[in-house]
Protein backbone atom coordinates (compact mmCIF):
# COMPACT_ATOMS: atom_id res chain seq x y z
CA UNK A 1 0.00 0.00 0.00
CA UNK A 2 1.21 3.39 -0.68
CA UNK A 3 0.16 5.20 2.14
CA UNK A 4 -1.53 3.41 4.73
CA UNK A 5 -5.43 4.41 5.92
CA UNK A 6 -4.40 3.96 9.87
CA UNK A 7 -0.88 6.01 9.94
CA UNK A 8 0.99 4.98 13.10
CA UNK A 9 2.53 8.73 12.57
CA UNK A 10 0.35 11.56 14.02
CA UNK A 11 -1.60 13.74 11.23
CA UNK A 12 0.30 16.66 11.69
CA UNK A 13 3.31 15.36 11.10
CA UNK A 14 2.24 13.17 7.79
CA UNK A 15 1.06 17.07 6.69
CA UNK A 16 2.28 19.52 8.82
CA UNK A 17 0.28 22.87 9.14
CA UNK A 18 2.20 26.08 8.11
CA UNK A 19 2.80 26.70 11.32
CA UNK A 20 4.08 23.52 12.17
CA UNK A 21 6.65 23.45 9.19
CA UNK A 22 7.70 26.60 10.62
CA UNK A 23 8.23 25.07 13.81
CA UNK A 24 10.48 22.39 12.99
CA UNK A 25 12.46 24.49 10.19
CA UNK A 26 13.39 26.68 13.70
CA UNK A 27 14.39 23.81 15.68
CA UNK A 28 16.19 21.32 13.15
CA UNK A 29 17.76 24.92 11.67
CA UNK A 30 19.41 24.90 14.89
CA UNK A 31 20.24 21.69 15.40
CA UNK A 32 22.03 21.27 12.40
CA UNK A 33 23.57 25.10 12.10
CA UNK A 34 27.40 25.06 12.13
CA UNK A 35 27.74 28.00 14.73
CA UNK A 36 25.81 26.70 17.07
CA UNK A 37 27.36 23.21 16.72
CA UNK A 38 30.75 25.04 17.36
CA UNK A 39 29.48 27.18 20.05
CA UNK A 40 27.87 24.17 21.65
CA UNK A 41 31.42 22.18 21.78
CA UNK A 42 33.38 24.91 23.15
CA UNK A 43 31.02 25.19 25.87
CA UNK A 44 31.75 21.22 26.63
CA UNK A 45 35.58 21.57 26.46
CA UNK A 46 35.47 24.76 28.50
CA UNK A 47 33.26 22.87 31.13
CA UNK A 48 35.21 20.16 30.97
CA UNK A 49 38.02 21.78 31.79
CA UNK A 50 37.31 23.70 34.72
CA UNK A 51 35.80 20.70 36.41
CA UNK A 52 39.24 18.80 35.84
CA UNK A 53 37.94 15.55 34.10
CA UNK A 54 38.72 13.58 31.50
CA UNK A 55 37.53 13.25 28.00
CA UNK A 56 35.11 10.87 28.97
CA UNK A 57 33.47 8.53 26.07
CA UNK A 58 30.37 6.89 27.13
CA UNK A 59 30.47 3.57 24.99
CA UNK A 60 26.70 1.60 24.84
CA UNK A 61 27.37 -2.21 23.88
CA UNK A 62 24.07 -4.35 23.40
CA UNK A 63 25.52 -7.99 23.06
CA UNK A 64 22.87 -9.04 20.59
CA UNK A 65 24.04 -6.19 18.37
CA UNK A 66 26.08 -6.74 14.67
CA UNK A 67 27.61 -3.37 14.95
CA UNK A 68 28.46 -3.66 18.96
CA UNK A 69 30.28 -6.33 17.33
CA UNK A 70 32.57 -4.44 15.01
CA UNK A 71 32.63 -2.09 17.68
CA UNK A 72 33.89 -4.13 20.17
CA UNK A 73 37.03 -4.95 17.83
CA UNK A 74 38.29 -1.68 18.12
CA UNK A 75 36.96 -0.35 21.49
CA UNK A 76 40.56 -1.70 22.74
CA UNK A 77 42.43 0.64 20.18
CA UNK A 78 40.43 3.33 20.56
CA UNK A 79 41.22 3.33 24.41
CA UNK A 80 45.23 3.48 23.51
CA UNK A 81 45.17 5.88 20.88
CA UNK A 82 43.40 8.39 22.76
CA UNK A 83 43.81 10.34 25.82
CA UNK A 84 40.74 9.14 26.95
CA UNK A 85 38.15 7.31 29.68
CA UNK A 86 35.95 5.02 28.22
CA UNK A 87 32.25 4.03 30.36
CA UNK A 88 30.79 1.33 29.12
CA UNK A 89 27.42 0.54 29.61
CA UNK A 90 25.50 -2.78 28.96
CA UNK A 91 22.01 -2.43 26.89
CA UNK A 92 19.16 -3.96 25.78
CA UNK A 93 17.28 -3.13 22.35
CA UNK A 94 14.96 -0.30 22.69
CA UNK A 95 12.37 -1.36 20.23
CA UNK A 96 9.22 0.67 20.12
CA UNK A 97 9.05 3.38 17.90
CA UNK A 98 12.65 3.95 17.87
CA UNK A 99 13.35 1.01 16.87
CA UNK A 100 10.40 -0.10 14.69
CA UNK A 101 10.68 -3.31 12.21
CA UNK A 102 12.27 -5.46 14.64
CA UNK A 103 12.71 -8.66 12.71
CA UNK A 104 13.77 -6.69 9.81
CA UNK A 105 16.64 -4.47 11.44
CA UNK A 106 17.75 -7.69 12.99
CA UNK A 107 18.18 -9.28 9.34
CA UNK A 108 19.29 -6.26 7.75
CA UNK A 109 22.22 -5.58 10.75
CA UNK A 110 23.87 -9.06 10.90
CA UNK A 111 23.94 -9.14 6.53
CA UNK A 112 25.18 -5.18 6.53
CA UNK A 113 28.01 -6.00 8.81
CA UNK A 114 29.30 -8.83 7.45
CA UNK A 115 29.53 -6.80 3.93
CA UNK A 116 31.33 -3.56 5.81
CA UNK A 117 33.62 -5.64 8.34
CA UNK A 118 36.29 -6.31 5.75
CA UNK A 119 36.47 -3.09 4.15
CA UNK A 120 37.38 -1.81 7.93
CA UNK A 121 39.70 -4.24 8.77
CA UNK A 122 37.76 -6.10 10.97
CA UNK A 123 35.74 -9.71 10.80
CA UNK A 124 32.52 -10.86 11.24
CA UNK A 125 32.25 -14.68 11.50
CA UNK A 126 30.18 -16.48 8.38
CA UNK A 127 28.64 -18.98 10.28
CA UNK A 128 27.21 -16.73 12.74
CA UNK A 129 23.01 -16.62 13.18
CA UNK A 130 21.12 -13.37 12.49
CA UNK A 131 21.52 -12.90 16.93
CA UNK A 132 23.03 -15.39 19.19
CA UNK A 133 21.06 -17.99 21.05
CA UNK A 134 19.70 -16.19 24.28
CA UNK A 135 21.69 -18.54 26.47
CA UNK A 136 25.22 -17.21 25.23
CA UNK A 137 23.62 -13.81 25.24
CA UNK A 138 23.01 -14.12 28.98
CA UNK A 139 26.12 -15.63 29.48
CA UNK A 140 28.10 -12.80 27.56
CA UNK A 141 26.22 -10.12 29.23
CA UNK A 142 26.87 -12.11 32.92
CA UNK A 143 30.88 -11.74 31.99
CA UNK A 144 30.63 -8.21 31.04
CA UNK A 145 28.96 -7.03 33.51
CA UNK A 146 31.25 -8.38 36.51
CA UNK A 147 34.18 -6.26 35.05
CA UNK A 148 35.27 -3.13 35.67
CA UNK A 149 35.41 -0.02 32.76
CA UNK A 150 39.20 -0.95 32.25
CA UNK A 151 38.72 -4.51 32.13
CA UNK A 152 35.11 -4.27 30.20
CA UNK A 153 37.53 -2.50 27.53
CA UNK A 154 40.49 -5.30 27.41
CA UNK A 155 38.14 -8.02 27.60
CA UNK A 156 35.11 -6.94 25.26
CA UNK A 157 36.25 -8.33 21.68
CA UNK A 158 37.66 -11.39 23.18
CA UNK A 159 34.21 -11.74 24.85
CA UNK A 160 31.83 -11.06 21.64
CA UNK A 161 34.08 -13.19 19.62
CA UNK A 162 33.28 -16.26 21.31
CA UNK A 163 29.33 -14.99 22.09
CA UNK A 164 29.27 -14.65 17.50
CA UNK A 165 31.01 -17.98 17.52
CA UNK A 166 28.59 -19.73 19.26
CA UNK A 167 30.70 -20.02 21.97
CA UNK A 168 29.45 -20.26 26.16
CA UNK A 169 31.65 -17.23 28.08
CA UNK A 170 32.46 -18.00 31.45
CA UNK A 171 30.26 -15.82 33.56
CA UNK A 172 32.68 -16.09 36.69
CA UNK A 173 30.37 -15.38 39.75
CA UNK A 174 27.72 -12.88 38.13
CA UNK A 175 24.15 -14.11 38.39
CA UNK A 176 21.52 -13.21 36.12
CA UNK A 177 20.05 -10.26 38.47
CA UNK A 178 23.03 -8.55 38.35
CA UNK A 179 23.22 -8.77 34.64
CA UNK A 180 19.70 -7.67 34.73
CA UNK A 181 20.50 -5.08 37.30
CA UNK A 182 23.62 -3.96 34.30
CA UNK A 183 21.33 -3.92 31.33
CA UNK A 184 18.66 -1.83 33.33
CA UNK A 185 21.37 0.50 33.98
CA UNK A 186 22.70 1.05 30.64
CA UNK A 187 19.60 1.14 29.35
CA UNK A 188 18.22 3.76 31.37
CA UNK A 189 21.40 5.54 31.05
CA UNK A 190 20.85 5.37 27.63
CA UNK A 191 17.48 6.83 27.23
CA UNK A 192 18.55 9.75 29.46
CA UNK A 193 21.02 11.15 27.11
CA UNK A 194 17.93 10.86 24.47
CA UNK A 195 19.07 7.97 22.52
CA UNK A 196 17.86 4.64 21.34
CA UNK A 197 20.81 2.67 19.54
CA UNK A 198 23.60 0.44 20.09
CA UNK A 199 27.44 0.70 19.34
CA UNK A 200 26.86 4.23 20.17
CA UNK A 201 29.84 6.44 21.56
CA UNK A 202 28.80 9.40 23.26
CA UNK A 203 31.04 12.40 23.89
CA UNK A 204 30.68 15.95 25.09
CA UNK A 205 27.34 16.33 24.05
CA UNK A 206 27.10 14.51 20.55
CA UNK A 207 26.70 10.57 19.23
CA UNK A 208 28.83 9.04 17.17
CA UNK A 209 27.78 5.36 15.69
CA UNK A 210 29.87 2.79 15.76
CA UNK A 211 32.74 2.05 13.30
CA UNK A 212 30.54 4.58 10.75
CA UNK A 213 30.86 7.50 12.86
CA UNK A 214 34.30 6.88 14.64
CA UNK A 215 36.37 8.34 12.08
CA UNK A 216 34.00 11.92 13.04
CA UNK A 217 35.06 11.30 17.08
CA UNK A 218 38.56 10.65 16.20
CA UNK A 219 38.62 14.09 14.31
CA UNK A 220 37.00 15.95 17.52
CA UNK A 221 39.26 14.70 19.66
CA UNK A 222 42.54 15.24 17.42
CA UNK A 223 41.11 18.61 17.82
CA UNK A 224 41.31 18.69 21.31
CA UNK A 225 44.83 17.32 21.22
CA UNK A 226 43.99 14.16 22.93
CA UNK A 227 45.30 11.92 20.71
CA UNK A 228 48.26 10.05 21.84
CA UNK A 229 49.83 9.61 18.48
CA UNK A 230 48.66 12.01 15.39
CA UNK A 231 50.91 10.24 12.95
CA UNK A 232 48.80 7.42 13.14
CA UNK A 233 45.44 7.48 10.68
CA UNK A 234 41.98 6.64 11.78
CA UNK A 235 40.92 3.98 13.37
CA UNK A 236 38.05 3.81 10.89
CA UNK A 237 38.20 5.94 7.91
CA UNK A 238 35.90 6.52 5.74
CA UNK A 239 36.26 4.76 1.93
CA UNK A 240 36.55 6.31 -0.73
CA UNK A 241 33.86 6.57 -4.09
CA UNK A 242 36.48 6.91 -6.70
CA UNK A 243 35.12 5.02 -9.79
CA UNK A 244 37.21 6.61 -12.22
CA UNK A 245 38.22 5.01 -15.19
CA UNK A 246 35.75 2.51 -14.91
CA UNK A 247 33.09 1.00 -17.11
CA UNK A 248 30.55 -0.35 -15.68
CA UNK A 249 28.29 -0.14 -18.31
CA UNK A 250 27.26 -4.09 -17.88
CA UNK A 251 26.22 -3.14 -14.43
CA UNK A 252 22.38 -1.70 -13.11
CA UNK A 253 22.58 0.31 -10.38
CA UNK A 254 18.45 1.01 -8.92
CA UNK A 255 18.39 3.73 -6.89
CA UNK A 256 15.77 4.21 -3.67
CA UNK A 257 15.71 8.07 -2.50
CA UNK A 258 12.99 10.17 -1.03
CA UNK A 259 11.92 13.56 -1.05
CA UNK A 260 11.60 13.78 2.82
CA UNK A 261 14.95 12.44 3.94
CA UNK A 262 18.13 14.36 5.08
CA UNK A 263 20.26 11.94 4.49
CA UNK A 264 18.72 11.46 0.48
CA UNK A 265 19.65 15.39 0.91
CA UNK A 266 23.10 15.32 0.86
CA UNK A 267 23.98 12.35 -0.78
CA UNK A 268 21.79 12.13 -3.95
CA UNK A 269 24.00 14.52 -6.11
CA UNK A 270 26.61 12.08 -4.91
CA UNK A 271 25.23 9.35 -6.44
CA UNK A 272 24.08 10.64 -9.89
CA UNK A 273 27.95 11.65 -10.22
CA UNK A 274 29.03 8.05 -9.51
CA UNK A 275 27.02 6.93 -12.04
CA UNK A 276 27.75 8.95 -14.91
CA UNK A 277 31.55 8.81 -13.91
CA UNK A 278 31.81 4.79 -14.58
CA UNK A 279 28.83 4.73 -17.58
CA UNK A 280 26.51 2.29 -15.16
CA UNK A 281 23.12 1.55 -16.23
CA UNK A 282 21.21 4.06 -13.62
CA UNK A 283 17.55 3.41 -12.82
CA UNK A 284 15.84 6.33 -10.65
CA UNK A 285 13.02 5.00 -8.30
CA UNK A 286 11.81 7.43 -5.55
CA UNK A 287 9.49 6.52 -3.01
CA UNK A 288 7.28 7.52 -0.05
CA UNK A 289 9.00 9.19 2.99
CA UNK A 290 9.01 6.55 5.59
CA UNK A 291 6.15 8.87 8.19
CA UNK A 292 3.88 8.37 5.33
CA UNK A 293 4.49 5.38 4.74
CA UNK A 294 4.17 4.19 8.34
CA UNK A 295 7.58 3.96 9.92
CA UNK A 296 7.22 4.76 13.34
CA UNK A 297 9.21 7.88 13.78
CA UNK A 298 10.07 9.91 17.13
CA UNK A 299 11.32 13.11 17.83
CA UNK A 300 14.47 12.03 19.17
CA UNK A 301 15.25 9.79 16.10
CA UNK A 302 14.72 13.05 14.12
CA UNK A 303 16.70 15.14 15.72
CA UNK A 304 19.58 12.99 15.96
CA UNK A 305 19.23 12.27 12.23
CA UNK A 306 19.11 15.95 11.52
CA UNK A 307 22.89 16.95 13.52
CA UNK A 308 24.36 13.20 11.84
CA UNK A 309 23.07 14.49 8.39
CA UNK A 310 24.96 17.94 9.15
CA UNK A 311 27.80 16.26 10.18
CA UNK A 312 27.92 13.63 7.15
CA UNK A 313 27.07 16.61 5.08
CA UNK A 314 30.58 18.71 6.24
CA UNK A 315 32.41 15.30 5.43
CA UNK A 316 31.06 15.35 1.67
CA UNK A 317 31.17 19.52 1.79
CA UNK A 318 27.41 19.54 0.75
CA UNK A 319 24.98 22.31 2.03
CA UNK A 320 22.55 21.21 4.42
CA UNK A 321 20.63 23.00 7.31
CA UNK A 322 18.73 25.40 5.66
CA UNK A 323 15.45 23.10 5.63
CA UNK A 324 11.74 23.49 5.36
CA UNK A 325 10.20 19.48 5.30
CA UNK A 326 8.33 18.84 2.46
CA UNK A 327 6.15 16.25 3.91
CA UNK A 328 2.51 15.07 2.64
CA UNK A 329 1.57 17.22 0.26
CA UNK A 330 4.24 18.98 -1.36
CA UNK A 331 5.41 15.44 -1.94
CA UNK A 332 2.37 14.54 -3.24
CA UNK A 333 2.79 17.05 -5.63
CA UNK A 334 6.19 16.89 -6.42
CA UNK A 335 5.55 13.54 -7.51
CA UNK A 336 2.78 13.69 -9.74
CA UNK A 337 5.13 15.76 -11.86
CA UNK A 338 7.77 12.77 -11.86
CA UNK A 339 6.16 10.68 -14.72
CA UNK A 340 5.88 13.56 -16.97
CA UNK A 341 9.63 14.81 -15.87
CA UNK A 342 10.65 11.62 -16.70
CA UNK A 343 9.39 11.61 -20.17
CA UNK A 344 11.18 14.95 -20.74
CA UNK A 345 14.38 13.16 -19.32
CA UNK A 346 14.22 15.09 -16.45
CA UNK A 347 13.22 13.07 -13.43
CA UNK A 348 16.68 13.25 -11.58
CA UNK A 349 17.27 17.07 -12.40
CA UNK A 350 13.65 17.85 -11.05
CA UNK A 351 14.49 15.51 -7.86
CA UNK A 352 18.02 16.84 -6.93
CA UNK A 353 16.42 20.81 -7.51
CA UNK A 354 13.71 19.84 -4.90
CA UNK A 355 15.86 18.11 -2.16
CA UNK A 356 18.14 21.22 -2.44
CA UNK A 357 15.40 24.00 -1.90
CA UNK A 358 13.92 22.09 0.86
CA UNK A 359 17.32 20.74 2.97
CA UNK A 360 20.03 23.61 2.15
CA UNK A 361 18.18 26.68 1.04
CA UNK A 362 15.03 26.61 2.64
CA UNK A 363 13.02 27.33 0.21
CA UNK A 364 9.31 25.73 0.95
CA UNK A 365 7.54 23.33 -1.47
CA UNK A 366 4.13 23.99 -0.34
CA UNK A 367 4.31 26.98 -1.91
CA UNK A 368 3.22 26.60 -5.47
CA UNK A 369 5.67 29.49 -6.47
CA UNK A 370 8.25 28.04 -4.61
CA UNK A 371 7.51 24.23 -7.17
CA UNK A 372 7.98 26.81 -10.23
CA UNK A 373 11.28 27.76 -9.29
CA UNK A 374 11.88 24.30 -8.96
CA UNK A 375 10.31 23.14 -12.39
CA UNK A 376 11.81 25.77 -14.19
CA UNK A 377 15.49 25.52 -12.54
CA UNK A 378 15.03 21.98 -13.67
CA UNK A 379 15.57 22.84 -17.33
CA UNK A 380 10.97 22.08 -17.67
CA UNK A 381 7.93 24.27 -18.84
CA UNK A 382 5.80 25.55 -16.05
CA UNK A 383 2.96 25.81 -18.24
CA UNK A 384 3.20 22.18 -19.30
CA UNK A 385 4.26 21.18 -15.93
CA UNK A 386 0.23 22.25 -14.50
CA UNK A 387 -1.10 20.37 -16.61
CA UNK A 388 0.05 17.26 -14.90
CA UNK A 389 0.19 18.70 -11.16
CA UNK A 390 -2.04 17.10 -8.92
CA UNK A 391 -2.21 13.80 -11.13
CA UNK A 392 -2.26 10.11 -9.90
CA UNK A 393 -0.06 8.57 -12.73
CA UNK A 394 2.55 8.67 -9.98
CA UNK A 395 0.90 6.46 -7.83
CA UNK A 396 1.58 3.31 -8.91
CA UNK A 397 4.71 4.14 -10.18
CA UNK A 398 5.73 4.74 -6.85
CA UNK A 399 4.19 1.67 -5.14
CA UNK A 400 5.98 -0.74 -7.36
CA UNK A 401 9.11 0.87 -6.60
CA UNK A 402 8.26 0.69 -2.52
CA UNK A 403 6.86 -3.15 -3.20
CA UNK A 404 10.25 -4.07 -4.73
CA UNK A 405 12.44 -2.18 -2.21
CA UNK A 406 10.24 -3.15 1.49
CA UNK A 407 9.24 -6.30 0.20
CA UNK A 408 12.01 -7.39 -2.48
CA UNK A 409 14.68 -5.93 -0.90
CA UNK A 410 14.06 -6.31 2.65
CA UNK A 411 14.79 -2.80 3.11
CA UNK A 412 12.29 0.10 4.32
CA UNK A 413 14.77 3.08 4.89
CA UNK A 414 16.30 5.66 2.28
CA UNK A 415 18.41 6.29 0.23
CA UNK A 416 18.61 1.86 -0.71
CA UNK A 417 20.68 1.06 -3.49
CA UNK A 418 20.79 -2.63 -5.54
CA UNK A 419 23.68 -3.21 -7.01
CA UNK A 420 23.27 -6.19 -10.24
CA UNK A 421 25.56 -8.04 -12.59
CA UNK A 422 27.41 -9.13 -13.95
CA UNK A 423 25.46 -12.75 -14.60
CA UNK A 424 26.19 -15.01 -11.56
CA UNK A 425 26.66 -12.77 -9.07
CA UNK A 426 24.16 -11.93 -6.37
CA UNK A 427 22.26 -8.25 -6.34
CA UNK A 428 24.18 -6.07 -3.77
CA UNK A 429 21.07 -4.40 -1.44
CA UNK A 430 21.93 -1.79 0.91
CA UNK A 431 20.54 1.30 2.65
CA UNK A 432 22.15 4.38 3.92
CA UNK A 433 23.88 7.16 2.52
CA UNK A 434 26.77 5.89 4.32
CA UNK A 435 26.83 2.67 1.52
CA UNK A 436 27.52 4.65 -0.95
CA UNK A 437 31.45 3.60 -0.83
CA UNK A 438 30.39 0.25 -0.66
CA UNK A 439 28.69 -0.01 -3.92
CA UNK A 440 31.43 1.98 -5.02
CA UNK A 441 33.87 -1.28 -4.22
CA UNK A 442 31.65 -3.18 -5.56
CA UNK A 443 31.52 -1.59 -8.97
CA UNK A 444 35.07 -1.29 -9.28
CA UNK A 445 35.43 -5.29 -8.15
CA UNK A 446 32.81 -6.07 -10.77
CA UNK A 447 33.61 -4.66 -13.46
CA UNK A 448 37.15 -6.17 -12.89
CA UNK A 449 39.31 -3.01 -11.68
Amino acid sequence: MLEPENNPNPSYLVDPPRLVRFLMAKVFGRVANTEQIAKKRAKAETKRQAEGRDHIVEYFHQVDDPYSHLMAQLIGQFAARYDIKIVPHLIRATGGRSQPEQEKLALWARRDCGLIAPHYGLSFPDDAGVVPEPELQKAANCALARLDAEEFVAQLESVSARLWSGEFVDTGQTSALEADAALDKGSARLAELNHYSGAMLYYGGEWYWGVDRLFHLEQRLRDLGACNDADQPYLAPRPGLDVSGIDASGLDLHFFPSLNSPYTAIIFDKTVELSKACNINFHHKPVLPMIMRGVAATPAKGAYIFFDTKREGDFFGVPFGNSVTPIGEPTRQAYSLLPWAKSQGKDVELFSTLLRYAFAEGIALHKKKNMKWAVEEAGLDWADAQKHLGSEDWKPITEKYQDEMVEGMGLWGVPSYRLCGPEGEPDLEVWGQDRLWLVAAEIRRRAGC
